[in-house]
């Protein structure tokens, strides 16, 4: 559970948020819509613990019961999708992947990444080059390197802006299940209505 309480968020003289307050369940997504420039990636950065210098934000963010702002940010267990997939190019699919997996011995993660390949409809990818996938599969190895992390929560900043249409309305539907399975709360940050992943989206800014 994400919990948000009385949170404000300003750069100098200028307030993005005040005394926002939000919870969101595990396996919930909740879409947050707004402008460009309105302080959309500002909040989701500010969870994260990779706020830019200037900015100040105040209230209580917890994440499982744990005080999340005064946390270094590599103890956060916080996953983030962004409009570009920042994959390696120089890495192959399994080696972006394994970036993810720190934490699992060696024999383990190659388990954990052909399966999760498996399960996003890429079998036998593992010594495929980045530069050989098209977008959808660049968009779906980004999705696994974050969630075999295992993250406590996901944000997502407009991950969905760069694909045409065809192919982002298959993967909001793939990222929407990722979600829903593992059971972890996300917040999604976007421009368009249509990237909503579950219920409508709301407007705080």
């Amino acid at each position: 559970m994400l919990e948000i309480k009385d949170f404000g968020l300003a750069f100098a003289q200028q307030h993005f948020l005040s005394k926002l307050n939000m919870s969101v369940a595990g396996g919930e997504i909740v879409t947050i819509m707004g402008p460009s420039g309105c302080g959309k990636s500002s909040f989701l950065a500010a969870i994260a613990g990779t706020l830019n210098e200037g900015f100040t934000c105040s209230g209580e963010v917890s994440l499982a019961g744990k005080s999340l702002l005064n946390m270094p940010q590599a103890q956060r267990q916080v996953g983030m999708l962004f409009q570009d997939d920042l994959l390696f190019p120089h890495f192959n699919v399994a080696q972006n992947l394994q970036y993810g997996l720190a934490h699992a011995k060696q024999g383990q993660a190659a388990q954990l990444i052909e399966q999760a390949l498996a399960d996003a409809g890429m079998p036998g990818y593992q010594q495929r080059d980045i530069a050989s996938l098209s977008g959808g599969q660049r968009a779906r190895v980004s999705v696994l390197r974050s969630l075999l992390a295992e993250p406590k929560l996901l944000l997502l900043d407009e991950p969905f802006s760069k694909l045409d249409k065809p192919l982002r309305k298959q993967f909001r539907e793939f990222v929407r299940d990722k979600i829903e399975e593992l059971s972890i709360p996300a917040l999604l940050v976007t421009h368009d209505a249509e990237d909503s992943l579950q219920a409508p989206p709301i407007s705080i800014f």
